[in-house]
């Protein structure tokens, strides 16, 4: 999320005015069955040995990733994808940290895979700003009885991580496969990055189920420091910023259609 409130992004990113934003609140009524989509069924194999690293953007937590090994084809996708990050949006509370909504629920929290197109372009920073250029698997995250055992892997290590820009390697594997729920149902639909710059160059892959995570990993996101130095000074101690919530509002759907594999 960038410091200032997301209504203002658009001053400074002007794609952030677009007509196909996300994140968006998904109607079921009026989503569009499309058997299509299990012609190509989605596929996708990540490497865990290629994560490497966790870093405190000020905004949350983001876990960088090797991709060489890592594909995402099918579905909707007429390219493969390689992964390069992943992070997660979380709220104050659980009845608000997805920025995804399904019939105007939102969820306790959201992880987000990010992928890039690996046919088309060169590079990262080409395919950001680039048709068809990412695919972003997002999972909603529900408050459950036990920890989410690889989430543990990362939150584990956030207390390392106390300033924006922080960052320390993975003392253990992490693989990614583990966050996808065992229903591999899923929505898709044309959008954009959910911060800025806000390109509108995401093939959006959001599965239906959620998984299950710990009110305590949750309260362990809330807790990371949002800025680089302290804030202000308590009893002479320093007080960070804290990442209490990053999620954007959802945005107007428009002419899109959001399409769903019938699995």
């Amino acid at each position: 999320m960038s410091s200032e409130s997301p209504v203002h992004w658009a001053k400074a990113y002007p794609p952030a005015a677009g007509q196909m934003q996300s994140p968006v609140d998904i109607r079921t009524r009026v989503v569009s069955q499309d058997p299509q989509l299990l012609q190509r069924p989605l596929s996708w194999t990540y490497v865990p040995e290629n994560c490497k690293a966790v870093l405190n953007t000020g905004e949350g937590w983001k876990v960088l990733v090797e991709g060489q090994g890592s594909c995402l084809t099918g579905g909707p996708l007429e390219h493969s994808y390689q992964l390069i990050q992943f992070h997660c949006h979380w709220g104050k509370c659980c009845s608000s940290g997805s920025e995804h909504k399904v019939d105007g629920k939102a969820f306790a929290g959201e992880l987000h895979l990010v992928h890039w197109n690996v046919d088309l372009y060169n590079s990262l920073e080409e395919a950001i700003a680039s048709p068809k250029g990412l695919a972003v698997i997002g999972i909603f995250f529900q408050v459950g009885k036990d920890d989410h055992k690889e989430l543990c892997k990362i939150t584990e290590l956030l207390h390392e991580l106390p300033r924006k820009g922080d960052e320390c390697a993975l003392t253990k594997e992490v693989d990614p496969s583990q966050f996808i729920p065992e229903v591999h149902d899923y929505w898709t639909y044309d959008g954009s990055l959910t911060t800025p710059p806000c390109h509108e160059s995401v093939t959006w892959l959001v599965f239906k189920k959620p998984v299950e995570v710990s009110e305590e990993q949750l309260d362990k996101f809330r807790c990371m420091s949002s800025t680089s130095s302290p804030k202000a000074i308590l009893n002479g101690e320093p007080v960070p910023g804290k990442c209490l919530q990053n999620v954007r509002p959802v945005q107007p759907l428009n002419d899109r259609i959001i399409r769903e594999a019938p699995y």
